[in-house]
């Protein structure tokens, strides 16, 4: 098995969290660390004791769900509850921060900002990301370097290919579906 990069460890962390995520409208992770090491992490959900989005449906106003916390947000306040400094610590966040999650990163003191979806990138965040010096990085991120099942589901898949090759399968039918299967499992041509 491959060993994965740092990034690719933290940002796997985050994906994970994503997954503890309350609102259908967009799962989040966010993972703070200083010197290799995880010192927080947070996902989008309700504050603690309220409804979920999952259970009472998303609180719209304004086009956005107003029930949750972002998880960069969750993350800050779970290092303000414990004591725990974010000065020039890193995060790690599935998604471009919105401008409100960017504010706080910047007056939290973090100094690198690695994400592995673009999201609504807006150009104000970004502007005083690079004015406050906060260092940027796109990771992105391939789920399936975490599926400890990867292998195993490709070779079902080529199974069936096959079956339905030998069976007279359609050939260029066939062959979009290799291509895809190629795209999913991240094999190179």
């Amino acid at each position: 098995m491959e060993r994965i990069t740092w990034d690719q460890y933290f940002m796997a962390q985050s994906h994970l969290l994503a997954l503890r995520s309350t609102c259908p409208r967009l799962s989040v992770g966010a993972t703070i660390v200083r010197d290799k090491r995880i010192i927080a992490g947070g996902y989008n959900g309700s504050i603690s004791g309220d409804e979920h989005c999952i259970d009472e449906g998303c609180y719209i106003r304004d086009n956005h769900c107003v029930r949750t916390i972002h998880a960069e947000i969750n993350a800050l306040l779970q290092c303000a509850k414990y004591g725990i400094s974010t000065n020039g610590a890193d995060i790690y966040i599935t998604h471009f921060p919105c401008l409100q999650c960017t504010k706080a990163i910047i007056q939290s003191g973090i100094k690198n900002v690695y994400y592995a979806s673009d999201y609504k990138n807006d150009p104000y965040a970004i502007e005083i990301l690079n004015k406050a010096g906060v260092n940027v990085v796109h990771v992105p991120f391939n789920k399936s370097k975490i599926d400890f099942l990867k292998d195993e589901k490709y070779q079902i898949v080529l199974d069936l290919l096959e079956k339905l090759r030998q069976s007279g399968a359609d050939k260029e039918e066939l062959s979009l579906y290799e291509e895809k299967v190629k795209e999913l499992f991240d094999i190179s041509t």
